[in-house]
C-alpha cells in the first residue's frame, strides 16, 4: 500500500502544482487521470524521489518515501514521460549496463535477468539492434524492461502510451496489466480509456487537487449526460469556449478547407 498524505508543491514563480494531495493506492494497477498541467507529472516525480515536496508524507508499506530515498530507489521502477537513450548502443548491452547500475553485479545472474526481461517485453529478437533505430513502441517496451530491473515493488509509468499506434498501445497495456498483479503500479495518463481498460482503482486530478477516486467504470459512467459532442461552424467555436467548459476541439476528417469543427463541450449539472 502506498499512502500519500497532504502532499503539496509550489514552484518558483508561485505555480502551485500540488495542493494537499492525499491518496491510498493499493497493490495492482492504479490510474491517475487528468488533463495536461493537472499536476500528474509533479506527483510522479515526487514519488520517484526526483524532486522535493514542500509538505506532506508518503509511505510505501512503512518505508518513508520522502526521507529514505536511497532505499526507495532500490525497489522503484520508473518510466518517465520522456527518457534518453544512447542511440548507438544495442538494447541488450544497454539493459545489461542498467542492470549493473541497479546493483546486479553477478554477470551470470545479470545475463539471465536481461534475457528474461527482453523476452517479456518482446524485444529478444531485436536485442542486437541499436536503440536509435527503435520505433516509439519499441522504446516504450525497452522503458518497461529497464523499469522492471531489480524486482521493483513500486512502478511508476508517466504517460506511457503517448505517441503509440493502436497495436503498440494494446500490447503495452497488456504488458503493464500482467506486471501489476503483485506490486503497486501507477499509470499516469490523460487518456481515460487506458485507465478504464486495465486499472482496478483510479483518481482524477486537476489543478493540483484530487477531484474523485474510485472504480474506473463507475466514475466514467457517472459522466453520462454531462458530456456532449456537437458539430458547429468554425466561427462559433470561440463563443462556445466563452459560454461553457470546452474539453477539446478538432477539425472533421477530410479537407482542411472544411468550415465546420467538432466541438466537444462539458456542461456541469446544476
Amino acid at each position: 500500500m502506498l499512502s500519500i498524505r497532504n502532499l503539496s508543491k509550489t514552484y518558483p514563480g508561485g505555480i502551485q502544482a500540488l495542493k494537499g494531495v492525499s491518496l491510498e493506492i493499493p497493490r495492482g494497477m492504479f490510474g491517475l487521470a487528468g488533463p495536461n498541467g493537472a499536476g500528474k507529472s509533479t506527483l510522479m516525480r515526487t514519488l520517484a524521489t526526483l524532486q522535493e515536496s514542500d509538505s506532506g508524507t508518503v509511505f510505501l508499506d512503512g518505508l518513508d518515501v520522502l526521507r529514505e530515498k536511497h532505499a526507495v530507489r532500490k525497489i522503484l521502477g520508473y518510466l518517465p514521460q520522456e527518457f534518453g537513450l544512447y542511440p548507438r548502443i544495442s538494447a541488450e548491452r544497454m539493459l545489461d549496463h542498467l542492470a549493473a547500475l541497479k546493483g546486479i553485479m553477478n554477470a551470470r545472474a545479470r545475463r539471465e535477468i536481461v534475457e528474461e526481461l527482453l523476452r517479456l517485453t518482446n524485444l529478444w529478437n531485436i536485442r542486437a539492434q541499436k536503440l536509435g533505430t527503435f520505433s516509439g513502441g519499441m522504446r516504450q517496451r525497452f522503458g518497461i524492461a529497464q523499469a522492471l530491473l531489480g524486482d521493483p515493488q513500486l512502478i511508476i509509468a508517466d504517460e506511457p502510451t503517448a505517441g503509440l499506434d493502436p497495436e503498440e498501445r494494446r500490447r503495452f497495456l497488456n504488458l503493464l496489466s500482467e506486471i501489476g498483479e503483485d506490486v503497486v503500479v501507477i499509470l499516469s495518463t490523460h487518456i481515460v480509456d487506458d485507465v478504464r481498460e486495465i486499472c482496478s482503482h483510479m483518481a482524477i486530478i486537476d489543478k493540483g487537487r484530487v477531484l474523485l477516486t474510485g472504480d474506473p467504470p463507475k466514475l466514467v459512467s457517472a459522466l453520462a449526460g454531462r458530456i456532449w459532442q456537437k458539430s458547429v461552424d468554425r466561427e462559433e467555436v470561440e463563443g462556445y469556449r466563452k459560454s461553457m467548459p470546452v474539453i477539446s476541439t478538432l477539425p472533421p476528417a477530410g479537407s482542411r478547407r472544411e468550415s465546420r469543427w467538432g466541438a466537444s463541450k462539458r456542461v456541469r449539472s446544476s
